[in-house]
């Protein structure tokens, strides 16, 4: 036993053990992920002015409406914490609850074309502007974590950092997926249908 824990010492003092790189790329992946909920919290801060400017428009559909209000709700009731990070499952319902906001959010949009005074409305063009910008940001801010996680997982991975992950049980981090793989992978239905 003795041997073995001097080997492993040896081994790890010899092959750079990576556990200064794990400290790095964790707070590095810490700092995306603030910066991701940070872009979160800026959409969900839009979203009652724009509920309220559409509502103004007398005819809008109202469950559209309720389907925004309704996503928004569920996507801000999931406590955030820096163990969502090691916890997959809890990811997995972070991403799932933003992702419905998100296709809401899309279907508002598309439904408030077929609405010329809506479009004319100044201070819809303006959150329509603001929102458009906000979810570029969540683009970039997911891909900067996607990126500093993919480094991470890479170092949990790969030998011999692997051994300092085992003997300080660090595991790898979720990375942000796509909920529809599915349906991205076939091709779109097209219909050139007679009128």
């Amino acid at each position: 036993m003795k041997r073995f824990l001097v080997l492993w010492i040896a081994v790890l003092a010899l092959s750079g053990c990576g556990y200064n790189d794990f400290q790095r790329l964790d707070e590095q992946s810490k700092a995306a992920w603030s910066e991701v909920l940070n872009q979160y919290q800026r959409r969900a801060d839009l979203i009652p002015n724009i509920v309220s400017t559409v509502k103004g428009e007398a005819s809008f559909e109202q469950e559209t409406l309720t389907k925004v209000v309704e996503a928004r709700a569920k996507a801000t009731a999931i406590q955030v914490s820096s163990e969502m990070l090691s916890n997959p499952e809890a990811f997995k319902q972070f991403q799932q609850a933003q992702g419905e906001l998100s296709g809401a959010l899309s279907r508002l949009m598309a439904v408030s074309e077929r609405y010329p005074t809506l479009q004319a409305n100044q201070g819809f063009r303006d959150l329509r502007v603001q929102l458009e910008g906000t979810e570029n940001r969540i683009t970039v801010a997911r891909n900067r974590y996607i990126q500093s996680v993919q480094e991470y997982n890479i170092l949990v991975r790969s030998f011999p950092s692997n051994l300092t992950a085992m003997a300080f049980s660090y595991q790898p981090k979720p990375a942000f997926a796509i909920a529809n793989e599915d349906q991205l992978a076939a091709p779109p239905a097209v219909d050139f249908g007679k009128k």
